[in-house]
């Protein structure tokens, strides 16, 4: 909060003007930076800002004009749902390549993983994102275009969950909820894809040291298979590793979806962040950047207590 709120007021962007408008007169010009508090030393504006973010009051987004805690309430569903998604999709691949490339290292199979975690690091996620529409929508027209839906389905869902899968299945429509998964797959394949990478790479070494412990040679020495000895001896020993590793990389997913959103325009915090960004939208930057940060915070803390519970389920 402190680092986020010293680079939004330092910035050579003036949120006052931003509000007012470059041809507003002094006067309203003052009134606005009264109203902002912009006349008070930097200190006591953050401490301000720490009394009202405590009760869930950000300002007012200059870009909306609605209450930034609105907004965020809105958008923020969205950005979870997309990653959610993708975790699933990139834990559900990444767990089975990195087992897979594990079995047989040194192999096709293992190069062939560890490429794909290289490619999955090394490409940039938002043209990765530009590929898949210019392929899968423009070329071959096997998916919707950007967005959440189609404009037929928009302003006729309810929004009761703010989730889109959920709130077009409890719709009752067929058609809005297909198009809700049609517009849901490939910006969640894009940030899977992603995800998924790091989380084979990681699997295949934690398997690979624990391969070399006196457990598993010892069961290894006495006829039992290496498929064996991973699926039953190791994978449960590295279980609080794992979901470490998974955890984590939902985090980075969180925060990855910036890029996707603003290719695929998905509505979601993430490409919130970036419209303020680039409007100069300071109460909205520093709301959706402290919502975002708390929820990798708790996200942690989670996996910290879970792992936590797992090796002492283990020790005993």
């Amino acid at each position: 909060m402190l680092v986020t709120f010293i680079m939004t007021r330092t910035s050579p962007i003036d949120p006052a003007l931003q509000m007012v408008g470059e041809h507003a007169s002094q006067s309203t010009y003052e009134a606005a930076r009264l109203q902002l508090g912009l006349d008070q030393p930097l200190p006591v504006q953050f401490l301000i800002y720490l009394k009202n973010a405590a009760t869930g009051e950000f300002g007012t987004a200059i870009s909306t004009g609605q209450p930034v805690i609105s907004d965020i309430a809105r958008t923020f569903p969205a950005t979870l749902e997309l990653a959610t998604v993708a975790i699933v999709l990139a834990a559900s691949f990444g767990l089975a390549l990195g087992i897979a490339a594990a079995l047989k290292p040194g192999s096709v199979l293992d190069a062939a993983a560890r490429l794909v975690s290289l490619i999955g690091y090394s490409t940039p996620i938002f043209w990765l994102g530009l590929l898949m529409l210019l392929l899968f929508y423009a070329r071959l027209h096997w998916a919707p275009g950007p967005g959440r839906l189609d404009v037929t389905y928009a302003y006729t869902v309810e929004q009761v969950t703010g989730f889109g899968l959920i709130d077009t299945w409890l719709s009752g429509s067929a058609g809005a909820f297909s198009n809700a998964v049609g517009h849901l797959v490939l910006p969640a394949l894009v940030l899977a894809f992603y995800g998924m990478a790091g989380i084979a790479r990681l699997t295949r070494a934690a398997i690979l040291a624990e391969l070399n412990q006196e457990y598993t040679v010892s069961a290894r020495a006495k006829g039992a298979s290496r498929m064996r000895v991973v699926f039953v001896h190791v994978l449960p020993n590295i279980k609080g590793t794992l979901l470490t590793v998974v955890a984590l990389a939902y985090a980075s997913l969180l925060e990855g979806a910036v890029f996707t959103e603003t290719v695929f325009a998905w509505p979601g915090i993430g490409r919130y962040l970036t419209t303020a960004m680039f409007s100069g939208d300071m109460p909205a930057i520093l709301g959706a950047t402290l919502v975002v940060g708390a929820a990798i915070v708790l996200l942690n803390a989670l996996t910290d207590f879970a792992v936590g519970r797992i090796e002492g389920a283990r020790r005993r």
